[in-house]
């Protein structure tokens, strides 16, 4: 019978911890971008939805905005297409365009609604086409590799960029029991759909909405320095000086960057988390400790 009691008590411990921050983030609106280990674990995939659930019971409104590259990619090689990168961007013709399209704001999209739903919640599956929810226009490459005298202009077909945001059916749907959960497709004014990198995708949305938080769920513990330790509580300054002194690098300067626009724009704070750690959200948000790197403007 002790410990049982004592499980009992820890439990209370941490439900009180978690107080103040609900408090302080009641009726706030967090922007969720969901990808990684997250998505393709079972385990992982079922706490992320009571994550998301717990945040809207409490009084906080939760945006879910995700990536799917892995399912894309093992998509295309079942019908026997080829999956091509330029720094880190798929090349999309008109057909992988519309294989993206089944995948993202088919299949997956619809998983992560199910999800939440399986918990006990209600969410409701987008896509920017949906409400003209993400007006986009084509993403321009520049390559400026060494063996060319100027840069080159690569076209990389239906992978697009974040021109609008429009807000009138995300604040209606934040307003109501209901989640959202966007893919990262968005159209053009002639009707074109485009490709468009999720983490960009959802900074747009939390500038758009001056959101609380921005967190984005990675496959490392943070940000970290030149001895390996994880950064947080950065200022946007301090995160220019390690990408100057050449600490942030490759593959983490996209999402650095997408936190950076997204304070720098008037959101509270961006955050970069371990998505691999079960319930890393609510550890993130809801705790003293936290699961990666916070930025903040100041």
């Amino acid at each position: 019978m002790i410990r049982p009691l004592v499980d009992a008590v820890a439990t209370a411990k941490v439900l009180t911890e978690a107080l103040p921050y609900i408090q302080k983030f009641l009726g706030k609106t967090l922007v969720i971008k969901y990808g990684g280990n997250a998505m393709v674990d079972e385990a992982l995939k079922h706490s992320f939805a009571r994550d998301i659930l717990l945040m809207k019971l409490v009084g906080i409104n939760p945006i879910v905005v995700h990536g799917g590259g892995p399912h894309i990619g093992s998509f295309l090689k079942r019908l026997g297409m080829e999956s091509q990168f330029v720094d880190g961007l798929r090349i999309t013709d008109s057909e992988t365009m519309d294989v993206v399209e089944m995948v993202l704001g088919g299949l997956v999209n619809k998983e992560i609604v199910n999800l939440i739903h399986q918990a006990g919640g209600k969410a409701i599956g987008l896509t920017g086409k949906d409400g003209m929810l993400i007006r986009a226009k084509k993403w321009h490459l520049a390559s400026n590799s060494p063996e060319l005298k100027e840069s080159e202009i690569i076209d990389l077909g239906h992978v697009g960029e974040v021109e609008h945001i429009e807000t009138d059916l995300l604040n209606l749907l934040v307003q109501s029991d209901y989640i959202p959960v966007i893919a990262p497709i968005g159209v053009d004014k002639n009707g074109v759909s485009y490709n468009i990198n999720a983490d960009w995708v959802a900074s747009k949305v939390a500038e758009a909405l001056c959101a609380e938080k921005l967190i984005l769920l990675t496959n490392i513990e943070g940000l970290k320095d030149k001895q390996g330790h994880v950064l947080t509580g950065l200022t946007s300054q301090r995160v220019e000086e390690l990408i100057t002194d050449g600490t942030i690098y490759g593959g983490m300067l996209p999402k650095i960057r997408c936190a950076l626009s997204a304070v720098q724009a008037g959101v509270s704070t961006a955050h970069i988390i371990d998505g691999r750690v079960p319930h890393a959200v609510i550890l993130e948000i809801l705790t003293d400790e936290g699961v990666g790197t916070l930025i903040k403007k100041q």
